[in-house]
């Protein structure tokens, strides 16, 4: 790897870590966002549902309430009441959000009819890579909506889904240790200890076993983590934070079932259409991140992160690939991933007036090193068409020489400025632009065939917020994100993508933040979302690629999170989508539908203290029909699943938990992966815990 501009700005990073901070936010500088504590911005802390930190949103200490873009927020209290350890599992909670099956191997989201599986992030930081992703060192799961590249770099043309870490207090000492077991005879165990070792430094330690299992033949597997952290205050104005987390998963591969007549084929939601043995898939993530936080004084502060990463996938499938309702087709293929990332940044915050206008200004440089190297095994099979069955005989598996081998590097390097403008009491205006170059080299290690490209794009942002008070806001905002033509791993460039420039997402809102009372919050906005410069076939000359393919989705969020009435908390929201492909491309032609887009989603969750000791949950999700794909052949039928819950705390160290899911033993199909990857949703099953806190 050659040392080169991106080298000097990472190397620049670390340097500036030595005097960095997150930007605090000091006592009386914003009468208006006196509700919103520091520590939050700090630390991420917080207690029940609803939170007020919008800081992810705007890299600033900024409140929920003003940041002019949809945010969706899962604390701690709502994962742990939901006894949800896995990210695919929280996000079936957020309107607006529908779950790819990731063909059995990987987080994959639907985000504003916008398929990624790339666009998540730990504490800000790209996490880019193809696994599934825990959440037993997590203490929220944010959600943020529309494409917005000024903030998180290019991608994330719906959104982006960031998970905020628990970090060690030097304040305090626990322990909390946590056992589950299901009706599938699924379990995990958890441990969190923080323990401070001076008055400025503590240690913390999340660490957890979990074995998996479901209703379908053959799955099992197991996951371990774990993740030490240290909080060090160096003085009262600089806060390091070093964090480490080892995770390794490894389960079956399980592809779901196929499709017959446009729904997806019934009465098999059991059978497993791989081949016991080889349906494998593991993945051994390592991430290591540092932060500094140093306030020069009440006005100016910063902060820098570095963050190394290293991601070793290896995954093998047998899938269905059709059935006509005696047979079905199985193919397959066993595919390899390694990857390597080192991520800089650092921001600048900066409160200052000029004259009548309170500006709170940031500047950022953030610059990244990827470097990937794929590859792929075909297979043979003694049979590649098998009767359709209850349980189906398994061919025999031979692996073929590699048909695919290649390696990539990409360098990023970003730079950013925005600023937020208080205009009196009542109007706030947010500015901002970044320019971001990326630099992406592809080696096709089969044919020898080596692939480069280079784009430089500016992606702006803007909004204006008013406050006719504090606790009300109203809101309109553009911004814009892109995504170069390889697409959103960057495995490889073909020479025919790498003539064209990326794609480009343009997203449209509007919107109202009203904080009923302190510990209630309702959010509701509008949105079209464009998607342009699309590949598609010339209309004019036949055989030739053009860049005139677009799609648009408009749609509706409402949502209300917070104590409803003393001792009842909830998480409630509805979202309606519709979406199509207005002009002919490589996707699909003109009129068609986007693919897993229902019309309507809803979410409910609900936790009610009956007694000081005793508490109920419900829950409900609903999606209205969908397509599998974007050939629109295959309707996902719509469904409601009802969820229930109840705790008791036996005293004030123990507790125990009981999560019934799907309690009316509902039979849907949760998610697809094209029309013959279609994965059952789980029947009616319950999952006891017990948890001690100390």
């Amino acid at each position: 790897m050659l040392f080169n501009l991106r080298h000097v700005a990472l190397l620049s990073t670390v340097a500036a870590a030595a005097m960095a901070t997150p930007a605090f936010a000091s006592e009386g500088e914003d009468l208006d966002r006196d509700y919103l504590p520091v520590d939050i911005v700090v630390t991420g802390a917080g207690g029940g549902y609803k939170t007020d930190d919008g800081s992810t949103g705007t890299k600033t200490p900024t409140p929920l309430i003003e940041v002019p873009q949809t945010i969706v927020v899962i604390t701690e209290d709502q994962l742990d009441d939901q006894a949800i350890t896995q990210l695919g599992d929280a996000l079936r909670f957020v309107p607006g959000v529908s779950l790819e099956t990731g063909e059995g191997h990987r987080d994959e989201v639907f985000i504003r009819g916008q398929e990624s599986t790339a666009d998540f992030y730990l504490d800000g930081l790209r996490d880019d890579a193809q696994y599934y992703r825990s959440l037993y060192n997590v203490t929220r799961i944010e959600v943020l909506k529309g494409a917005n590249a000024l903030i998180f770099g290019r991608g994330g043309g719906g959104g982006v889904v960031n998970r905020v870490s628990k970090i060690a207090d030097p304040m305090d000492m626990f322990f909390t240790a946590d056992a589950q077991v299901d009706t599938f005879g699924a379990f995990a165990v958890s441990a969190d200890v923080n323990q401070p070792l001076s008055d400025n430094v503590a240690a913390r330690i999340n660490a957890t076993y979990e074995e998996f299992g479901n209703d379908r033949q053959f799955y099992e597997g197991r996951f371990i983590g774990i993740s030490p952290t240290i909080t060090a205050d160096l003085s009262p104005e600089t806060r390091l934070t070093a964090h480490y987390t080892y995770d390794n998963d490894e389960r079956v591969t399980d592809r779901g079932v196929p499709s017959l007549k446009g729904k997806p084929l019934t009465g098999f939601d059991q059978t497993f259409f791989g081949v016991p043995g080889f349906n494998e898939a593991s993945a051994e993530v390592h991430i290591a991140r540092a932060r500094v936080d140093h306030e020069f004084s009440s006005a100016l502060s910063a902060n820098a992160s570095v963050q190394y990463a290293n991601y070793d996938k290896v995954y093998a499938n047998i899938l269905p690939r059709g059935t006509d309702g005696t047979t079905v087709s199985l193919g397959g293929y066993k595919d390899f991933t390694k990857r390597e990332n080192f991520v800089g940044q650092a921001n600048l915050v900066w409160n200052v007036d000029t004259g009548p206008l309170s500006h709170t200004f940031l500047a950022g440089i953030e610059a990244l090193d990827q470097d990937t190297s794929n590859g792929r095994f075909g297979i043979s099979l003694s049979e590649d068409e098998v009767d359709l069955q209850e349980l189906i005989d398994f061919p025999t598996v031979t692996l073929t020489p590699l048909t695919r081998n290649r390696e990539s590097q990409l360098n990023v390097l970003s730079g950013y400025i925005q600023d937020q403008i208080e205009i009196g009491e009542y109007v706030e205006l947010i500015a901002g632009l970044r320019w971001e170059r990326f630099d992406l080299e592809t080696l096709n290690l089969v044919s020898g065939q080596q692939v480069d490209r280079v784009d430089e794009m500016v992606s702006p942002r803007f909004g204006i917020v008013l406050k006719p008070s504090g606790s009300l806001s109203f809101y309109a905002s553009y911004s814009e994100s892109f995504l170069p033509q390889s697409g959103d791993q960057f495995l490889s460039l073909s020479t025919g993508d790498a003539a064209f420039d990326p794609e480009k997402f343009s997203n449209y809102e509007i919107g109202a933040k009203w904080l009923v009372k302190p510990d209630l919050f309702f959010t509701a906005s509008v949105f079209r979302l464009d998607r342009t410069n699309t590949t598609a076939p010339d209309p004019a000359n036949t055989g030739l690629t053009v860049q005139i393919g677009e799609s648009r989705v408009e749609g509706a969020e409402l949502s209300l999170v917070g104590d409803i009435l003393p001792g009842w908390s909830a998480s409630l929201g509805y979202t309606y989508l519709d979406g199509e492909i207005r002009t002919t491309s490589d996707f699909a032609v003109a009129g068609t539908r986007l693919q897993q887009l229902p019309k309507h989603q809803i979410s409910a969750w609900n936790h009610i203290d009956v007694t000081d000791r005793f508490g109920i949950g419900l829950g409900a999700i609903h999606q209205s029909q969908q397509f599998s794909s974007f050939s629109n052949e295959v309707v996902l039928p719509s469904y409601w699943r009802f969820d229930a819950a109840a705790y008791f705390e036996l005293n004030d160290r123990v507790s125990l938990q009981v999560n019934v899911e799907n309690l009316f033993d509902e039979n849907y199909y949760a998610s697809a992966h094209g029309d013959n990857n279609i994965q059952p949703g789980d029947p009616l099953s319950a999952r006891f815990g017990v948890r001690i806190k100390m």
